[in-house]
């Protein structure tokens, strides 16, 4: 990333001064904690200061943890369900039963790979219609045993082929917006990097929806949108802008209901720590919603969603 070049070049040094200080045998301890410390302020100081095209790429580190990483990390007995009933099984959601800090959950998130054999596998986060019907499948056995869902997103959206469209792709998301609606269990919904377009929502309609604080969320992506209004890809730091993106943004907007820090630099830089954090929120959110009855969880759900946006008259 452009604006950690900075931060690269002090992190090399650093290494290079740790492998000279190994071979050499010469103590060099203060000249690498000196380093260390700048570069930790510099760290700081960058990440402080993201624009919203920034965040977009760190939202996309290859690096940053995707749902299986958080399952790893906060979930106990995970058991991973597979397939949709009627086609097959999209790699691209995962999805299962698990318990979260003694609580039964449902959890449903997109998968991105860690390489590129992997991305291939989960076509880069991108779900077929066959992934929102398994997503719906899980819920609506949720539903049936009063157990929590939890979504999580991370998807540029939903894949665009051919073959989706055949088998229905709009119907598959159209069709989750409903159900979601009024399905009788808690929803709690994080955006965890990418939340691209219907390819996110689809798993989004919760009675509580979080971002990450360098996650982004958005009807298209800031290239997407540049190459439509500005006949330019090029110009998608302005279209980041533009689009408000970014969760300080669309929490201003009452998108979403809350930020979850992540550690300084990044989720990708302290996984563990960013899943604690994921795990104390999810908890909060839990603990609220189970005061609710199934009607005023379907209620509270319905108006958040239909009372988003404003007319200027």
């Amino acid at each position: 990333m452009e604006f950690e070049k900075e931060l690269e070049i002090l992190s090399k040094k650093i290494c290079e001064l740790k492998k000279f200080s190994e071979e050499k045998e010469i103590d060099l301890s203060s000249e690498i904690d000196k380093l260390e410390k700048e570069l930790d302020l510099k760290i700081k100081e960058v990440y402080k200061n993201l624009n919203p095209w920034e965040k977009s790429q760190v939202a996309r580190h290859p690096n940053r943890p995707h749902t299986l990483d958080y399952v790893k990390y906060i979930a106990e007995d995970f058991v991973e369900l597979h397939g949709d009933r009627l086609f097959g099984d999209d790699p691209a959601i995962v999805g299962g039963l698990c318990k979260i800090g003694g609580e039964k959950f449902v959890i449903i998130g997109h998968q991105k790979g860690n390489n590129l054999e992997e991305n291939l596998h989960r076509n880069f986060a991108m779900a077929n219609p066959e992934g929102y019907r398994k997503a719906l499948r899980l819920m609506k056995m949720a539903e049936r045993f009063k157990i929590p869902v939890l979504t999580l997103m991370d998807t540029p959206g939903a894949y665009p082929g051919k073959e989706a469209e055949e088998r229905g792709q709009g119907e598959a998301i159209a069709r989750n917006l409903l159900e979601m609606a009024g399905l009788a269990t808690p929803i709690i919904s994080i955006v965890i990097g990418e939340g691209g377009s219907g390819g996110a929502i689809g798993l989004g309609v919760g009675n509580r929806v979080f971002m990450l604080e360098n996650s982004v969320y958005s009807v298209i992506s800031p290239e997407g949108c540049a190459a439509i209004l500005f006949k330019d890809a090029k110009k998608a730091p302005e279209a980041a802008v533009s689009l408000k993106i970014d969760a300080k943004s669309l929490l201003e907007l009452k998108v979403i209901d809350g930020i979850i820090n992540e550690p300084v630099g990044g989720a990708h830089r302290a996984p563990e720590q960013m899943a604690n954090n994921l795990k104390e929120k999810v908890l909060e959110a839990v603990s609220e919603l189970k005061n609710l009855t199934v009607e005023e969880l379907k209620v509270q759900r319905y108006e958040k969603f239909r009372n988003m946006g404003f007319f200027n008259l």
